[in-house]
Parts: structure tokens; sequence; C-alpha cells
């Protein structure tokens, strides 16, 4: 099964505006990735977001361009420096493909985890409006593709 994490697009900056929405190149982006991931099938059942306003809009962009069945919901666990544990047992426990929208450090910690069991070994990079899908499988997880804003 594969699942999918999502960085926030671009957010304005807490001095310009402290609830963090996004940047009208923070929309345009992630509406890019939206319709990238909608031209390969990507099909999941529902996209979970942190709360925080960046990360909603992001949530309610992508799920607006892949109709999940559940739509978009915030959940916990996925805040900026949340234990990417906490994560890791809502993917094991999901019994449909999920996307997960986040922020770093905890998005890069997590896939490490899944990948490697350390959350501290990099393995992806999390650009704003980046996705890694990541296959889940007996044998452990596998990155299986990233794509963000730049490589279209």
């Amino acid at each position: 099964m594969d699942f999918f994490l999502v960085r926030h697009g671009e957010a304005k900056p807490e001095y310009e505006d402290p609830r963090r929405p996004l940047t009208g190149r923070g929309r345009r982006e992630v509406e890019k990735v939206a319709r990238a991931l909608r031209k390969k099938n990507v099909a999941v059942a529902e996209v979970l977001h942190s709360g925080k306003l960046r990360a909603k809009q992001t949530a309610e962009i992508m799920a607006r361009f892949l109709s999940p069945a559940r739509g978009a919901r915030e959940t916990t666990g996925l805040a900026p420096e949340d234990d990417p544990a906490l994560a890791k047992a809502e993917l094991k426990a999901a019994g449909a493909s999920v996307m997960l929208v986040g922020h770093l450090p905890h998005l890069g910690r997590l896939a490490a985890l899944l990948v490697t069991g350390d959350s501290e070994r990099s393995v992806v990079e999390f650009p704003p409006a980046s996705v890694a899908c990541l296959s889940g499988a007996e044998d452990g997880w596998k990155l299986a593709w990233s794509l963000s804003p730049d490589m279209l």
C-alpha cells in the first residue's frame, strides 16, 4: 500500500501574518503538484493534516484535486516537533492509502523512521509543496518516488 507525505506549500512569514497562511506562490505550487498527482492517478482514501493553517490549506487543495472518499481532516501527531512514531502508528493502522500533510522537521524524521528505522537518518528532501510516496510492504517501507514543484 502507498502512503503520501506532503510538506505544506510556501507560507507567509510569522511577522507578516501569525496564522501563516499559504502565499499566492504556495497555493500555485501546491495546485501544480496536485494536478501532477491526479495525472499519475494517485488515489487516497483521506488527506490528514496537522491543523496549522498552512497544512490545512495544502490538504484542502490536495483533496480538491484527488477527491478522497473521506475528504480532508485534522489529526494529531503531525506538528513540526511531534514524535514520528505517532504518525507511523496511524499509517500502520490505516486500511487504505492516506496522505499526511505536515511540516519539517517532522516529515523528514517520519520518512527516515519508516524507511531506515532511525528517525535521524535523512532519506528524502521536503521542499515546500513536495510529496514523497512511501510503499509499505511486509519487509518494511520503501521510498517509491518523490515530487516537488521544481520538477514539473
